[in-house]
């Protein structure tokens, strides 16, 4: 078993696998029939996307900003060099693929709605507000965080005191999207249940 879940892919792998039984298994008379609601695909894969996003922006805050500071000095370069490069990878590119998902579920499925979200029209008003608040957060992830921790983390070169600074200015655009995230979640999940 170890061997098995020991391997990233093979466990993720097993996932998708399980997904497709799943579709297969309490929607199969829609998938043989051909009524399948394919583009379904997009918001399952939005969601996904936002879990990775939202999951890895709470793993900062909650976990590596408040524990970097407890780190003996020796032991953290392995942070700093290894897995805040790898988390920030993930992080920035899910932030991406969620906004970008997200339109395509806006417009493929629910007769175009992003205009009149955006434009906070009546019955929309609760979901244009999580969308402004994922693209300010998405924004906020490519143009303020990933550049100054590219500087912090020293994947690119730059002065020790930029490095704090890009450091300290990393982590508070990260706090706004911790901030944002929280109504985000709310609208993004109040649309569907209370309503726009």
């Amino acid at each position: 078993m170890a061997k098995i879940l020991g391997n990233f892919h093979l466990a993720l792998g097993i996932g998708i696998v399980l997904l497709i039984a799943a579709m297969f298994g309490l929607h199969g008379d829609l998938i043989g029939g051909g009524g399948y609601p394919w583009g379904q695909w997009l918001r399952y894969l939005h969601i996904f996307a936002g879990i990775l996003w939202i999951g890895l922006l709470y793993y900062f805050n909650f976990v590596q900003i408040p524990t970097m500071p407890k780190v003996p000095a020796e032991l953290k370069p392995a942070v700093s060099k290894y897995i805040a490069p790898a988390a920030l990878f993930w992080f920035r590119w899910a932030a991406l693929a969620t906004v970008i998902l997200g339109f395509l579920v806006a417009e493929s499925l629910q007769n175009g709605y992003s205009g009149r979200a955006l434009t906070f029209q009546e019955g929309y008003r609760t979901i244009g507000t999580g969308m402004w608040l994922g693209v300010i957060m998405a924004a906020n992830v490519w143009f303020v965080i990933w550049p100054n921790q590219k500087r912090a983390l020293g994947i690119v070169s730059s002065a020790d005191d930029v490095k704090a600074r890009s450091a300290s200015t990393a982590m508070m655009a990260s706090r706004i999207n911790l901030i944002l995230s929280i109504p985000m979640l709310y609208c993004m999940a109040g649309q569907a249940h209370i309503g726009g």
